[in-house]
């Protein structure tokens, strides 16, 4: 009676652990760990992409995982002008627009250490926020063309 008691017990206890550990995997992991590229809209010929020290003329509309609008150009109708790679604005950006053609849109999907990391950009992007950003590449301008 003990054996049987005591193997009911062990099974018990596996099952327990076995169920926290998928739980952790399933629910508990849900926000991306690297940046997720997805091509929206790429147009039919491409003769310059986007590169590192490019100036980049971008709409963007950026959400967060709830889909909380918390930024975008469009209302104010002047895209955001960077240079891509020089650190002006978040990793997840910098890594994620690079190869991009003129009128090409993307969504970008940045896991926090690629964007505002523990401490978000209160207050309207909160700690360790996922982002998400619908972006539009208006115009490229070269370095050697400036």
């Amino acid at each position: 009676m003990k054996t049987i008691v005591l193997k009911i017990c062990k099974f018990l206890l596996f099952f327990l652990v076995f169920m926290s550990v998928i739980s952790h995997v399933v629910l508990g992991n849900s926000a991306p760990k690297k940046l997720q590229i997805g091509v929206k809209k790429r147009p039919a010929e491409c003769p310059v992409k986007s590169k590192k020290g490019d100036l980049l003329h971008m709409h963007y509309t950026g959400t967060l995982e709830d889909g909380t609008e918390f930024d975008s150009s469009i209302p104010r109708g002047n895209p955001l002008t960077f240079t891509l790679g020089s650190g002006q604005v978040i990793k997840g950006w910098d890594q994620g627009l690079i190869g991009m053609c003129e009128g090409e849109q993307r969504k970008l999907v940045i896991p926090p250490e690629l964007a505002y990391g523990e401490a978000g950009a209160p207050p309207k992007i909160p700690k360790s926020a996922t982002l998400t950003f619908h972006v539009d590449l208006v115009k490229i301008e070269r370095k050697d063309e400036l």
